[in-house]
């Protein structure tokens, strides 16, 4: 685990992410793309149909939220994490096509993390109760697909110093359990 954020530009690539661990904090600057459930199943359709998708996932990170609007003189209102377990379903198709890099809060199934370690792609928790810090760092905002689904839309932000640790690494590493390892109490016969 680095004592120093890790300052990371996007797009990610495969190789940058080997030298992340878990606990790593990292400032993440450049496109970020979000996208929550009913994005992810518009994606999964596209996917099947063959139809283009909202954006090219080589090398990109989604971050799974549904942001408020706008204040005045803000790019986006406060943009808290959603669960990521909700996108598991989709999440391999969009790894499997080089997206590198996942912001939400929660554990993944066996299934993520399999091909996040196949496919060089890291998962990364931000921090609950944090959402309007967290879009004080986003610097613009547009909407790019799925207009009809508001907050649930595909959006393109351009964000600096978008603080992030990494939860699942590509050794295996996962913060959760180890977190619950490293903190577990004895359980003394009483």
């Amino acid at each position: 685990m680095s004592k120093e954020p890790i300052r990371l530009q996007t797009p990610l690539t495969g190789e940058g992410n080997e030298s992340l661990r878990t606990g790593d904090v990292v400032l993440l600057s450049g496109v970020l793309f979000t996208a929550r459930d009913a994005a992810h199943a518009r994606i999964k359709e596209a996917i099947e149909n063959g139809d283009p998708l909202p954006f090219d996932p080589e090398g990109q990170v989604v971050y799974f939220t549904g942001p408020a609007p706008a204040r005045p003189g803000h790019a986006l209102g406060p943009a808290g994490p959603t669960t990521a377990s909700r996108m598991d379903p989709y999440s391999p198709l969009l790894i499997e096509r080089g997206l590198k890099g996942m912001v939400g809060k929660g554990v993944r199934s066996e299934g993520v993390i399999r091909s996040m370690r196949e496919h060089g792609c890291v998962y990364f928790g931000a921090v609950e109760g944090t959402a309007a810090l967290l879009a004080d760092r986003v610097k613009e905002a547009e909407v790019v697909a799925y207009e009809d689904l508001g907050a649930e839309a595909v959006r393109r932000l351009v964000v600096e110093d978008f603080p992030v640790v990494v939860v699942n690494d590509l050794r295996g590493g996962d913060l959760y359990r180890e977190g619950r390892e490293r903190w577990r109490r004895p359980v003394v016969p009483g």
